[in-house]
């Protein structure tokens, strides 16, 4: 139950989020929802690159990762399934942007969890160092950490986090004044 278990829940407990579909290099593995992601091989990735249509895009353990400019249904909030350093360039580009750092409770379940889904044991080597780094370098920007421990609870505080963000657009704080 990775980042795309938590987002798919999210997408279906609430109607008024967006999941934009990111495009990849890598095969789709075994048994993998074919809707999970567009997948594409190298050349037509590096053109969709070229021709500036993601919003941004990583390479990752040897594949591309990218998010395409974001095109949701009016009145809908736009939710990203990235990586780190998909995210940082998110940022750069939209400062205001909530990065939310899902975060196994352990190397032990991570590695299960890799495990679990056929991944070989170089993948999962690669995958558990990579991790770390990636957890190391996020904290620096997240703006909320969540355990990923129980899916249940993993999915309601990313909700919760929504919902306050929707809270605060909609009762902005009032502006203050100094007087002297």
């Amino acid at each position: 139950m990775g980042k795309g278990t938590v987002a798919s829940r999210l997408i279906e407990a609430d109607p008024l989020l967006w999941l934009s579909r990111s495009w990849t290099t890598r095969t789709q593995r075994p048994g993998e929802d074919p809707e999970a992601y567009v997948f594409v091989d190298r050349d037509q990735f590096m053109a969709h690159m070229a021709a500036g249509g993601f919003l941004e895009w990583a390479e990752f353990l040897g594949n591309l990762y990218g998010t395409p400019l974001p095109a949701p249904p009016r009145g809908r909030d736009v939710l990203l399934e990235i990586e780190v350093d998909g995210a940082r360039q998110v940022v750069a580009r939209h400062p205001d942007a909530t990065v939310v750092l899902l975060v196994p409770p352990s190397l032990e379940v991570q590695e299960a969890r890799l495990r679990g889904r056929g991944d070989d044991d170089a993948h999962v080597a690669r995958r558990l160092a990579k991790g770390q780094e990636e957890i190391a370098a996020a904290k620096a920007f997240a703006t909320d950490i969540v355990v990923n421990d129980d899916l249940n609870t993993a999915v309601a505080e990313v909700a919760g986090i929504v919902e306050r963000l929707r809270s605060a657009r909609r009762n902005p704080p009032s502006p203050t004044t100094n007087e002297d």
